[in-house]
């Protein structure tokens, strides 16, 4: 574990030294990199694409286990064993070939996600916190490998702080609000401005064990990201609900923008309504809205959920649970599905 640490202390340094300034803003209902909306001027088939957040889910890219009796199932069929840095130095050398087709943001998560794409039970330990909420060395060094790229690459990634099924981890409501804190602390003091945060993962999951990160009080988490700042600066912040579900209205009023999962939704007509349905609650303002999550494809018809989405101007992300969210993952575009998802992402973005 200590020369894994050297490791990824001798590849941050360069990369933190190379970053560019990227920035991530919001100016009504669209989003903003360095003053400019994203994919500037862009329409296709007649959608407004500019001000839009296209991404996908890569959640796992620090992903680790400290349960030895689970690690194994994690391992390499070409070395036999699992490795943690080497999976964030694959995720690294991927990241320029999804930003050249057009990819601006991915989900990353502090807690990971379940490693098998849909899991009952979790009895692996993946997330980057102690049980009293201390963020650990490793989890952080990693993450800032990943986040001094996006930077230089002109992304704005969205980190995901707690996810279900790992959230019983934390010892208390306390470890949670520390969890919470230190991860704010962390990104504010790197002065990363180019970072989303979405606090929990379908925070309305019935597997969510700590109540402070439930739907009736996780407006409360959301406040208290909103008004820590440094420098002058804060964070931008919300949080998803389950696939085919719309966040409360207090969710929405405390959000900076307005995040939607399509997963299980089949019919691309329900992707349009969802959208429809958040700018007719009675609080809601123009903010910008998003799928970080949607396993649904069909990239090769007319009607998908990525077009529905779109013809809401509404962003949307590629959740692919076998090809990018079960270790050890090939971070490449290796499969046709995820060729045919990076295809139409070239395509609507305007990359050649």
């Amino acid at each position: 574990m200590q020369r894994r640490s050297v490791l990824l202390s001798a590849l941050a340094a360069p990369l933190a030294r190379a970053a560019s300034r990227t920035e991530i803003a919001i100016d009504g209902d669209r989003f903003l990199l360095n003053g400019k909306p994203t994919y500037p001027g862009r329409t296709w088939k007649g959608k407004k694409i500019e001000g839009l957040l296209l991404n996908a889910r890569m959640i796992q890219g620090i992903f680790d286990d400290r349960n030895s009796l689970t690690v194994d199932r994690w391992k390499y069929p070409d070395t036999g064993r699992w490795d943690p840095a080497r999976n964030t130095r694959e995720f690294l050398a991927a990241m320029p070939e999804w930003r050249r087709h057009g990819l601006l943001s991915f989900t990353i998560g502090l807690q990971g996600g379940s490693p098998e794409g849909y899991s009952k039970d979790q009895p692996w330990e993946t997330g980057a916190f102690r049980p009293d909420g201390a963020l650990l060395p490793d989890y952080r060094q990693r993450l800032e490998l990943i986040l001094n790229r996006a930077d230089s690459l002109g992304m704005a990634p969205i980190v995901s702080v707690f996810y279900f099924g790992q959230d019983e981890r934390l010892e208390s409501e306390k470890a949670v609000r520390r969890a919470l804190a230190e991860t704010v602390d962390f990104l504010l003091g790197r002065d990363y401005r180019h970072v989303l945060l979405e606090v929990a993962n379908e925070c309305d999951n019935k597997a969510y064990q700590q109540l402070a990160l439930k739907p009736e009080l996780i407006p409360l988490l959301i406040r208290e990201v909103r008004k820590t700042t440094k420098r002058g600066r804060r964070l931008l912040v919300g949080t998803s609900f389950n696939g085919g579900r719309i966040p409360s209205e207090a969710v929405v009023a405390a959000s900076d923008f307005v995040i939607l999962h399509g997963n299980g939704v089949k019919d691309p007509a329900v992707i349009r309504q969802m959208v429809q349905r958040v700018r007719q609650q009675p609080g809601y303002r123009p903010k910008p809205i998003l799928f970080n999550e949607d396993d649904h494809f069909d990239f090769d018809k007319e009607e998908n959920n990525f077009a529905a989405a779109l013809s809401e101007y509404a962003g949307w992300g590629y959740f692919d649970p076998d090809g990018y969210q079960s270790p050890p993952v090939n971070w490449g575009l290796n499969t046709e599905r995820k060729r045919a998802f990076f295809r139409m992402l070239s395509e609507v973005t305007g990359q050649p």
